[in-house]
């Protein structure tokens, strides 16, 4: 399987290798995940088991654990007057991710979807770093659903086994309490993986073009012609218009619904006569937890990319300003330089004097670093074109986008403010009620 995974990523091989699935690919252990999820629908079969089991778990489940076992008659620990807004939250935005994913995968195929298709084209260090991301994508999902599965897990357990639900449908209590546990808990491990795995995809999608970048970046410590740089940036722009074109829904409607959530939520549980402690307001704060740590995934890989993209022309400048000083020579007169003496501006050494800091050595990489551009690297070419390139980053900036709007820093900061400022005015309706 080990020399059928290499030969797939073989730079050798020809375009359409990349183009079909094969059982031993780089997927197989992905696929593998999605048909154990019930999310697989390369067939008619998959499909109908993976929409069956959306509406069982996603739909019905939660519509009957809120109508039958809300249990309105319990004492005040085995309320659950917040359920309505979890199962709302929960299978709103797990419909959302669902419906997206379906939409991903019969339309564009797993392999096309993950840009593996495309991977023939890129050199050997981003091939294989791709690869050992798409292996951790599943710790990672991991990481994220287990610890809110095993809070959830342990109140479902507290909540049957202390006898809040008593409805004998099978015949028997303890049956009957043991089965609605396990559906109500297959129900939330279901919708939060669904949840966070379009989040993980696509931190992974990005994960790539971030690869793509860093190699990108070492064109400007070789000899490199215009064209090609040029060329290269045009592809990788390209790359995430696709990427800003797919998921740009997605975005969007995950950050309304999420942010109507924890709204309501604020809303109803600053109420006068509402109750707050572990056992009534548990759930609600694991569920929002859960929605906030997904919606967080989304916006961090976005502003990390363009972030990384926005630095091309950064690198650029100042690629174009050593180029420009180290070929600085006499011209009508003026001071003369020799060019011995402006490479004594730039040592051989600086690197390592200027990257010794200990604070910011693991921050720097090939494109955001505080170092210079060894000379050979722009030595045959002319000024006009490395101003023109420079130009071009400048006034081409690229990133993640949602509806024309670039995902980057400041409009995080700009969502952090509306939001704040919202979150206040409740407050103030709220408290002032009291």
């Amino acid at each position: 399987m080990e020399e059928s995974s290499e030969a797939l990523i073989n730079r050798d091989n020809k375009k359409f290798t990349r183009c079909v699935s094969h059982a031993q690919d780089e997927l197989q252990s992905f696929r593998s995940y999605l048909r154990w999820m019930c999310v697989d629908q390369s067939n008619i079969w998959t499909a109908t088991l993976s929409w069956s089991m959306f509406v069982l778990f996603g739909i019905i489940v939660p519509a009957i654990s809120h109508f039958l076992l809300a249990c309105s008659t319990c004492d005040s620990k085995h309320k659950r007057p917040y359920d309505s807004v979890v199962q709302v939250s929960l299978s709103s935005v797990a419909s959302l991710s669902f419906i997206c994913l379906s939409n991903f995968v019969r339309k564009y195929g797993l392999k096309r979807f993950l840009f593996f298709d495309k991977l023939w084209d890129d050199s050997e260090t981003v091939r294989k770093g791709y690869t050992q991301q798409l292996n951790r994508s599943l710790k990672i999902l991991s990481i994220f659903v287990l610890p809110c599965f095993v809070a959830e897990s342990a109140y479902k357990i507290w909540w049957y086994a202390s006898g809040a639900s008593r409805i004998p449908f099978l015949g028997n209590v303890i049956l009957s309490d043991t089965v609605a546990c396990l559906m109500e808990l297959t129900s939330w491990l279901y919708r939060t993986t669904v949840i966070f795995l379009v989040c993980v995809l696509f931190r992974l999608i990005c994960h790539l073009q971030i690869l793509r970048l860093q190699d990108f970046a070492t064109v400007f410590h070789n000899d490199s012609d215009v064209g090609s740089v040029l060329s290269e940036h045009l592809r990788i722009r390209r790359h995430l218009r696709i990427i800003s074109h797919r998921f740009r829904a997605f975005i969007l409607w995950s950050l309304i619904l999420v942010t109507g959530s924890q709204f309501v939520s604020l809303l109803i549980s600053t109420k006068t006569n509402s109750e707050l402690n572990i056992f009534l307001a548990g759930e609600l704060a694991l569920c929002s937890m859960t929605l906030v740590a997904a919606l967080l995934i989304l916006l961090r890989s976005a502003t990390k990319i363009t972030h990384k993209a926005q630095a091309v022309t950064c690198l650029a400048a100042k690629w174009h300003v050593c180029a420009t000083l180290d070929s600085f020579e006499v011209d009508n007169g003026e001071t003369p330089t020799a060019l011995a003496a402006n490479r004594q501006v730039f040592p051989g050494d600086s690197d390592g004097e200027m990257g010794g800091d200990d604070e910011t050595e693991g921050e720097e990489d090939d494109l955001d670093n505080t170092k210079f551009i060894p000379a050979y690297a722009y030595s045959t070419i002319s000024y006009q074109k490395r101003q023109a390139l420079v130009t071009y980053f400048e006034n081409n900036r690229a990133g993640i986008t949602v509806f024309g709007f670039t995902l980057d820093r400041t409009t995080l900061h700009s969502i952090f403010g509306v939001q704040l400022a919202l979150v206040l005015w409740l407050l103030g309706k709220t408290i002032n009620a009291l």
